[in-house]
């Protein structure tokens, strides 16, 4: 066992500089390499050589333009071909308006092929799955995150594994159940009931919001406890306000999924006054002018683009899912 010697305590002025090599007086600040924050393949110190600079910002500048000519390209191809004379795609689809532009595609798709009537009730179909898939998801996440019962863990667990089983393999049991509800009695078969209330059955939005409202400080729900709040003033005043990120981005992922739809609607809404333009549009593809149905398309995915368009900054403002700042 070593003895311990006692060494006199020096003035901070002193033993500072010596063991620390600080200035007194001054904030010490570590020296940065020159090769500290570069991540990519070019170092800070080859992006001074003008060749490797303008080498890498030619780089730049075509990945930026293929990027455009993939991302945008087919939407203004779209457009284009929407206001385009029928003959005219057909024999140069690449060339600009060779004859004109022809307005009237957009007025005989609208009227005509009747794309209105399937435009709202794609919109009624959105919005109901919308205010479903909301419901669930927001509630779902408070009872797991902020209530906490003794079973939330259970429930959580079995909520996840629901994530690895395949749509599909649900289609022909979730069918039966529309065909013959437990409840109600009546088959829903051509009610939008039938879209509606599945489409409120997504673990993902449950498990999103549920880890967003995970982050946000529990010292706000206590608080609001102590001052008597209920379950439901505290789920409607306190964490929905607090949580519109996350509602961005459901609403977002919501709204996308029921407009694209495809399969679910085709099996449950046989009428086609009730089918939404995602059923309709394949199946009057046939039978309707090429450039019409063109406009079609077009019309049908305006809506989606705009919507993102309008709440992109809540939707990338919630992208990172970052909760509440404490404070």
């Amino acid at each position: 066992m070593t003895s311990q010697t006692t060494i006199p305590a020096q003035p901070p002025e002193v033993v500072t500089p010596v063991a620390t090599g600080r200035v007194p007086g001054r904030v010490s600040r570590r020296r940065k390499s020159q090769f500290e924050g570069s991540r990519g393949y070019v170092s800070a110190q080859d992006w001074r050589n003008p060749r490797v600079s303008a080498t890498m910002k030619t780089l730049h500048v075509i990945l930026l333009v293929l990027l455009l000519v993939v991302g945008i390209g087919p939407i203004l191809l779209l457009a284009k071909y929407a206001i385009t004379p029928t003959q005219d795609i057909i024999r140069t689809p690449l060339a600009v308006f060779p004859h004109g532009v022809r307005w009237a595609n957009i007025s005989e798709a609208w009227n005509d092929v009747q794309i209105s009537k399937y435009f709202l009730n794609t919109i009624w179909l959105a919005a109901g799955s919308w205010f479903v898939q909301m419901l669930v998801a927001t509630t779902g996440g408070f009872v797991l995150s902020v209530l906490r019962p003794a079973w939330g863990k259970i429930v959580n667990g079995l909520v996840i594994a629901t994530l690895f089983v395949p749509s599909v393999v649900l289609l022909v049991p979730l069918y039966l159940t529309i065909l013959n509800p437990p409840v109600v009695g009546t088959s829903l078969i051509n009610n939008f009931l039938a879209v509606w209330l599945p489409s409120g059955a997504s673990a993902f939005n449950v498990v999103l919001v549920t880890r967003f409202f995970d982050s946000l400080p529990r010292e706000v729900f206590e608080a609001a406890r102590v001052d008597g709040a209920s379950s439901f003033r505290l789920f409607w005043s306190v964490v929905l306000p607090m949580s519109k990120p996350i509602l961005g981005v459901v609403s977002v992922f919501a709204t996308i999924a029921s407009w694209k739809d495809f399969l679910w609607p085709m099996l449950v809404l046989k009428d086609p006054s009730k089918q939404p333009l995602s059923v309709r549009l394949p199946a009057i593809a046939s039978q309707t002018d090429l450039g019409v149905f063109l406009a079609s398309l077009a019309i049908s995915t305006a809506i989606p683009v705009v919507f993102f368009l309008v709440f992109q900054r809540l939707f990338l403002s919630g992208a990172g899912l970052g909760g509440a700042v404490k404070g």
